[in-house]
């Protein structure tokens, strides 16, 4: 059985992570999506929020899905889910240079675990969850860039938390 392990950290989940979760899916037999903290991010919502948005939002796609979170080095827990590929999504040149040193600095930490990149679907390369947090604190309309669900709890984050601008 072929694992591979999809990492981020879903903050929130979009519909282009959505798009990579699809297609990633189709590659392996069981795919991970692993949900970790990022120290130089501050997260909207708690891992366990956003472990539940991504279990939610990833449901109807088919397949050996399973989320789970992580705290350690990405290569570190590809090995404890038995991955043999880690399922990685491109959007633009800035984020080809960070993943291809990423890749090679994984493949000295083992070589025996594989990255694949996937091109989002071009309507969808634009949106980042951080920018998504970001148009939703000014007011702005976040429905072309997650789901529904999804833009009723960033909407309701932002309302606890006091939207900037007002």
């Amino acid at each position: 059985m072929r694992t591979g392990v999809y990492p981020g950290t879903f903050d929130p989940i979009t519909l282009g992570h959505m798009d990579i979760i699809r297609r990633g899916a189709k590659l392996v037999d069981r795919l991970v999506i692993g949900v970790t903290t990022n120290p130089s991010k501050s997260p909207m919502f708690s891992v366990e929020e956003r472990m539940a948005m991504v279990q939610r939002e990833a449901a109807g796609i088919g397949g050996e899905i399973h989320v789970v979170s992580f705290d350690s080095l990405l290569m570190d827990f590809a090995e404890r889910e038995g991955a043999s590929v880690i399922v990685r999504g491109l959007r633009a040149v800035a984020d080809f240079e960070y993943e291809y040193q990423m890749a090679g600095m994984n493949q000295q930490l083992n070589n025996r675990i594989e990255t694949v990149f996937l091109m989002a679907d071009v309507a969808l390369q634009p949106i980042a969850s951080r920018l998504v947090k970001e148009i939703a604190m000014y007011g702005g309309e976040i429905g072309k860039f997650v789901s529904p669900t999804v833009r009723e709890e960033v909407a309701a984050r932002v309302e606890a938390m006091g939207r900037k601008g007002s």
